[in-house]
Formats: structure tokens, sequence, C-alpha cells
């Protein structure tokens, strides 16, 4: 076995999840849904892409590094964001960023600034619509992302105002893990937007980019078949709309949680009362389920000896699975029934490839970082990054230069 903590993400799993995501998307008359992933969810699954994905969603300079390293397509890349300074802006446009969303006045003010320094004067006069920013304006759902619909008619009713950008459509998400009612209320509420611009303006979009927020069943056994189900209920309101306007569909949980699975090793046993405590050399700054409840929830669980055979036993002991930082709140599972652990055993839980390695904070108390392994048939393992010591990002004392 391999040093743990660590990642497994699968490719080849995530490659099936875009495959049946865009079978359902694809609507009569052979009309392609362009799909995109946002790679906040999981920026390592960069490493091997698969066919399907039109766009990769970039929401700050560290992801548009990520993508530029990688050799990421420019024109397949959605800068977006909700908070962009001008020299982001700057880095965006010199790659050849397809697409840039404003979520403010000031973001289409800035991008315009940005695209009339970078020609030479006149050339807007001349009719050179390629030196115009290609946007999307971000309609708000109730918070700090996006923008009104009076500011996106300002930027509309206001063209001289912003000659660097051409408004190429809208860009639309409230939020994650959201029933059929709530996307097919977030629907009506987009084509509300499109009637009035077009009413008041004629504006007839090139693309109208909508996260649906798919549910993610982590604790469910037949997670499969309610997803499937989800996605499929999800796609005919999805399709409808895409007949009337020209739909864009971006995801990140949905897409890659299924093919991440994460691995840390027991390293002492003991009871205390009534319960059972398994202390695992991971903890929740690696791991991260949305919707754990304080870890009353069970995810996907299997347990491997030190020499890597699968226990299949039937469980038999209630154990509270807790990690390794000092503190109460590091819990994994509260009380899941497992087969007697012993020292060295390894646990391996399931449908961890969206936000674990981004979201859980990693740096707390300066244990070390995961390594990660991308997996593909064709490829086996391959080693993405080795474990970091955490203490060398989080040590003082260093003289800084200010």
């Amino acid at each position: 076995m391999r040093q743990t903590p660590y990642y497994v993400f699968d490719t080849d799993e995530f490659a099936k999840r875009a495959a049946m995501i865009r079978a359902a998307l694809d609507c009569k008359g052979g009309r392609r849904i362009p799909l995109c992933f946002s790679i906040k969810a999981n920026p390592f699954l960069l490493h091997r892409l698969p066919e399907g994905l039109d766009h990769v969603e970039v929401c700050s300079p560290g992801e548009l590094e990520i993508c530029i390293a990688l050799g990421v397509k420019p024109e397949s890349i959605i800068y977006s964001g909700v908070m962009k300074e001008k020299c982001d802006i700057e880095r965006a446009v010199s790659y050849g960023a397809g697409i840039l969303t404003c979520e403010s006045i000031r973001h289409a003010a800035l991008i315009s600034e940005v695209m009339l320094e970078c020609i030479p004067e006149g050339a807007h006069e001349a009719g050179f619509v390629e030196t115009k920013a290609q946007v999307i304006l971000r309609l708000t759902s109730g918070n700090q992302f996006g923008m009104s619909l009076d500011d996106i008619e300002y930027i509309l009713s206001h063209p001289d105002e912003f000659k660097g950008i051409s408004v190429m459509g809208l860009h639309y998400y409230s939020g994650t893990q959201k029933s059929l009612r709530k996307i097919n209320k977030d629907l009506e509420k987009i084509k509300s937007a499109l009637s009035v611009l077009k009413e008041k303006y004629g504006f007839e979009p090139q693309l109208v980019e909508y996260g649906p927020g798919l549910c993610v069943e982590y604790f469910e056994e037949d997670w499969q078949e309610k997803e499937k189900q989800s996605l499929d209920e999800a796609a005919e309101g999805l399709r409808e709309f895409a007949e009337e306007y020209p739909l864009g569909i971006e995801m990140g949980r949905f897409l890659a949680a299924s093919c991440g699975k994460y691995y840390t090793q027991v390293k002492d046993l003991k009871s205390t009362g009534d319960a059972n405590y398994a202390i695992l050399d991971g903890g929740i700054h690696h791991l991260n389920y949305f919707g754990q409840r304080m870890a009353m929830q069970v995810p996907p669980i299997s347990i491997y000896r030190a020499d890597g055979v699968e226990l299949t036993q039937l469980p038999d002991i209630d154990y509270t699975l807790c990690g390794s930082l000092c503190t109460v709140a590091d819990v994994l599972v509260r009380e899941v029934k497992l087969k007697k652990l012993e020292l060295g055993d390894v646990l391996e839980f399931g449908h961890c490839g969206a936000y674990s390695v981004t979201e859980a904070p990693a740096l707390f108390l300066s244990r070390q970082l995961p390594a990660i392994y991308a997996y593909s048939k064709e490829c086996g393992y391959e080693c993405l990054r080795e474990h970091i010591p955490a203490a060398e990002i989080n040590l003082a004392g260093k003289n800084c230069n200010l």
C-alpha cells in the first residue's frame, strides 16, 4: 500500500460521468448543449480532460495559472470569479481566454479598458469586432455573485461606455445540491430576464451559461440510480430551454464527485465508555462531504489490511472514526458499524472527487498535505503530487520584504 493519506482520482470514471451527462443533454435534431467543467471542484482532473467537455470555468488567477501550465486550450476557458482586478483580466486576455464573465458594472468597465489598451487607436471605430472581449453578464441569484437586472440593462444600454466588450450572453448559478423544483424556478427566472432584455434592447444571447447544481447522493447505497434519475429529470427541462435559447451547462460537483477516493490509515484504537475510537492519519482537513451534518452521515467506506487485502466480512463493531487534528470537530463518521479494525488498516472513503482536495482546511495544525494520484486503465497510477509538508507553508519567522 502507498503511504497514507492520499487521494486517487479515477479519470476513466470522470470520462464515463461526462459521457453520461453528455448523452442526457443531447437534443433532438443533433443540437449539442456545450458542457463546462468548473475546475474549482478539482483542478487535478485537468490532467486528463475527457472528450465531451467544451469549456472549463476558471474562477481565480491561480486557477488560470494552472490552466496555462497544463496547456489548456485558451479558447475553452470561461474566466469567471466575483473579484477581478485589472492585472487578472490582462493575464486572462493575454493568454486568449475565450469568454470572460462580468459580475458587476466595474468588471465590464475593467475588461473594456484592458481591451482598448491592447489595440490601436481607432480600431473599434473601423469595425474590428474581433478586438472586443467576448463576455457574459452574470445575473445575481440574490447574493454577492452577479449583478441586478438593472445593472445588466445599464451595460447593454450604454455601449459607448464599454467599447472593448461584446456581450454574448448571460451567466446564472444559484447554488449546489438543488431540487428539480429549484432548477425549474431558475430557468423561469432566466427566461424572464431574457424576455425583458429582448423587448427593451433587442438582445439575443449567443450563450446562456447555467449551473444546475444537481444533487450528489453522498450517503445513499443506490446513489448511481438516484443521480441518474435526477439528471434525466433535469435534462428534460434543460433540453426544452435549449430549444428556445443557446444553453450551456456548467458542472463541478456532479461531474467530479464519483471519481475520487481518499485513503487514510488506522494509527490508534481505543475505547472510552461505550464508544470505540479509531484514530486516523487523515481527517476533516482532507475530507469534506457536503451535508455531512456533524459526522452523522455515513459515506462509502471500504477497509484494507496492511497487505492490501480488502475486508469483506459482515460488520459487527460500532466505531467513531476520528482524524489527527487537535479539535473535537475532527470526526469523519460519528457512528459506523465495521469489521474489527487493526492498527495499520487502511480505510477507503469514496465519492470524494469534488472539493475535498480543494475546500478542506488542509493547512490546519501543519499536518502534511496528502499525495495525489490519477488512475486510468490505460495508464495505471500516476503520481500528480507527492506529500507536501504543511509546516513549510505555515513556517513563521522568516523575513519578508514589505
